[in-house]
């Protein structure tokens, strides 16, 4: 009898170790908790407005809610900074725009650079565009330029903030001009168009996307728009190009993930967002709200940013963005 119990209670001793040595099983990502998206741009603006509304169709395809936390500053820097330093558990995304996110390593030292994130996926490219009110003299780039001559340093340009795609092809247009403008920076798209509106700057500098709405219904007019085509959204303006200068300028907008990922998890979240991007009903909305969609998968969106970056660099060591400022 003592031998039976000996032997029942080295079982139970075995069996209870054996448990505890066993590591608990993770719940399979993305069950447990919900997502976090970081904007690094204020409320209103497109990139917010864009990100809200793909969050909802990644979650029909993902399966678990997304969750937009907005934190705007510096031209997205504080955001980009947050995703850059997130956990890399796959419950930290972010929006990403260029060419802030690769523009601010490159005017100053940064706690991130494009190898702090795994793209992946690029959702829209959206060109940028000269506004100005509805009761204003100018009515395109040659009204402008005589303005400003005439006027020396009395005209004042609005963008998204210093290292903004907008403040870079505004510094572009005016020295291609051969004139001079004050830069007045905002944190984001919508303070900018804001002060437009109230006759605070000028000239607003924002994208097509931004602007639609406002052109439409009367408030603002556009001067040109910076893409190597005209857009549909602004089929009757004509574009920088077609104006006599040579200046392209856009805001791609994508989601990336902090770098150390798991491979199967960016995958995984590519894969929901791709479908979120090929859904119909997605796809409406988006038109309905301007939001001109440019879908790239993981590789291909790493390869647009390289890219970029490399002509950022080459601009800035002859054309400084941010020269006497």
């Amino acid at each position: 009898m003592k031998l039976v119990k000996s032997i029942f209670i080295l079982l139970m001793v075995t069996t209870a170790l054996v448990v505890y040595a066993t590591p608990r099983a993770e719940a399979a990502w993305p069950k447990d908790k919900p997502i976090t998206m970081i904007v690094a741009f204020s409320p209103g603006g497109s990139t917010d407005v864009a990100a809200r509304m793909v969050a909802v169709y990644i979650k029909k395809y993902l399966g678990q809610s997304v969750v937009v936390l907005n934190k705007p500053g510096a031209s997205g820097e504080v955001g980009f900074t947050a995703l850059a330093e997130s956990k890399p558990d796959g419950y930290t995304v972010g929006f990403i725009n260029t060419p802030s996110l690769l523009t601010h390593p490159i005017q100053h030292h940064t706690r991130f650079t494009l190898e702090s994130f795994i793209p992946v996926a690029q959702l829209m490219d959206d060109p940028d565009a000269f506004y100005v009110l509805k009761d204003s003299p100018l009515n395109n780039l040659k009204d402008l330029v005589a303005y400003a001559k005439a006027n020396p340093d009395k005209v004042t340009f609005g963008t998204s903030g210093i290292g903004s795609d907008d403040h870079i092809a505004a510094e572009l247009f005016t020295q291609a001009a051969g004139i001079k403008m004050k830069h007045i920076p905002f944190p984001g798209s919508s303070a900018n168009r804001t002060a437009l509106l109230g006759g605070h700057v000028m000239v607003g500098v924002f994208n097509v996307s931004e602007g639609k709405e406002y052109v439409s219904t009367g408030k603002l007019k556009i001067l040109g728009q910076m893409a190597e085509k005209r857009t549909d959204l602004f089929p009757n303006t004509p574009t920088f190009i077609e104006q006599g200068y040579d200046i392209v300028m856009s805001s791609s907008r994508g989601i990336a993930m902090p770098a150390g990922t798991p491979e199967e998890i960016v995958k995984k979240f590519a894969d929901a967002t791709e479908k979120a991007l090929n859904d119909p009903e997605f796809k409406k909305k988006c038109k309905d709200a301007d939001l001109p969609l440019k879908y790239l998968g993981p590789q291909a969106y790493l390869k647009v940013l390289q890219g970029d970056r490399t002509e950022f660099q080459k601009l800035w060591k002859t054309n400084p963005w941010i020269q006497n400022k």
